[in-house]
């Protein structure tokens, strides 16, 4: 069992919907199956009983284990629950993702409401673990730990019976310089979502992405901290023409992509009209090419979350940040955007201050640094 990680990118935009109720009950049909328990918990614990209602009333899974939340008598959101229960059996049209068949009020110490996390150097104890799984129910599997492609081969055979499998994610993985055909095996599965992060990347490996038949519907592609200097684009702009029609959310952030590397994935970058979350954090990006940026996706209506990196026009030759310039770049930024339609939540955020490690963002006219120097 592992530390609760931080919240992930999908789930951070699962909670902002919950800063606007109507908007939440309207996007459960189309909610990523994953934001379902977090979202919930969040929804039951701070109170807000319209969106509860509806998620028991849409909660795609066939166990909802209301009592594991009961740490303390909430006897008023366990009432809002059964009320929202009451209301979907007397209804003749259901939502087309319920599937609850078990309501569950014991106060158990099984939790599941968290990801089972198996982590560090496979044991014998690994694998008695897995084979107890049923795997058609396996939703999600997590390797987060620097195994090499050896040993995720010999696991191979247990995710091929997840025929069910819509969510890998693959962080820190050691790649040898060569590896056998057997070690480069992927699921034949198409795969929902694909999150591989913090690991070094062949220029084969790079190239396969894009072409590899389990990406062809994805709906969430997670590329944090791969660095993509000196790779070409061609991939990335091959993939994005794929799953332009499936696409949610792209997240490439601390890629340290280029200007040319960006300007050639943005003809395919607008054509994912599904796209609701864009994060490029962290790319060293000029003002030019962040302008064309904002004009590709203007058109992409259902983008509600865009997290882009500030210009590079903000910084000195030393890196520091001057405040008053990145604030006003930001602002032209955001005009551009509002021609073409309203920003839900757009953020521009510099890299680390070289002095001090704080960062400076600016929303939509809201600056945010607790840096003192940038007074």
């Amino acid at each position: 069992m592992s530390i609760q990680s931080p919240p992930t990118l999908l789930e951070l935009a699962g909670r902002s919907l919950l800063s606007d109720k109507s908007r939440a009950i309207l996007d459960l049909e189309d909610l990523p199956i994953e934001l379902f328990p977090p979202l919930f918990v969040e929804a039951f614990s701070r109170g807000h009983t319209e969106v509860l209602k509806k998620m028991v009333q849409a909660w795609p899974f066939t166990y909802l284990p209301l009592g594991a939340l009961m740490r303390k008598p909430q006897l008023e959101m366990i009432r809002v629950a059964l009320e929202g229960l009451d209301m979907l059996l007397a209804q003749q049209d259901r939502s087309r993702r319920w599937k609850l068949q078990v309501l569950d009020l014991r106060r158990v110490p099984w939790n599941f409401w968290r990801t089972l996390r198996i982590f560090g150097k496979p044991t014998s104890h690994t694998r008695k673990v897995l084979r107890l799984l049923q795997w058609d129910s396996v939703k999600k599997v997590e390797v987060q730990c620097t195994w090499a492609p050896s040993t995720l081969a010999a696991y191979a055979p247990f995710l091929g019976q997840m025929r069910n499998l819509w969510k890998l994610l693959v962080s820190q993985v050691h790649m040898p310089a060569h590896t056998s055909p057997e070690e480069q095996e992927h699921l034949k599965t198409p795969l929902e979502t694909l999150s591989i992060t913090n690991c070094p990347l062949s220029h084969s490996d790079w190239n396969y992405l894009s072409c590899c038949p389990n990406t062809s519907q994805l709906r969430h592609l997670d590329l944090r901290y791969i660095t993509l200097t000196n790779f070409s684009p061609v991939p990335l702009q091959i993939l994005l023409e794929t799953v332009a029609a499936t696409l949610k959310s792209l997240d490439l952030e601390a890629c340290e992509m280029t200007d040319s590397q960006l300007q050639a994935i943005l003809p395919a970058l607008s054509r994912c009209s599904k796209l609701r979350i864009l994060c490029l954090f962290g790319n060293r990006i000029s003002m030019s090419v962040l302008r064309d940026l904002l004009l590709h996706t203007a058109r992409l209506s259902q983008l509600s979350i865009e997290l882009y990196p500030a210009p590079l026009e903000s910084y000195d030759a030393q890196g520091a940040i001057y405040p008053g310039r990145c604030s006003q770049l930001c602002a032209e930024l955001t005009a551009i955007l509002k021609d073409f339609r309203q920003p839900n939540v757009i953020i521009f955020r510099t890299v680390s201050f070289p002095q001090c490690g704080h960062m400076f963002l600016y929303n939509q006219g809201l600056i945010h640094c607790s840096c003192p120097t940038a007074a």
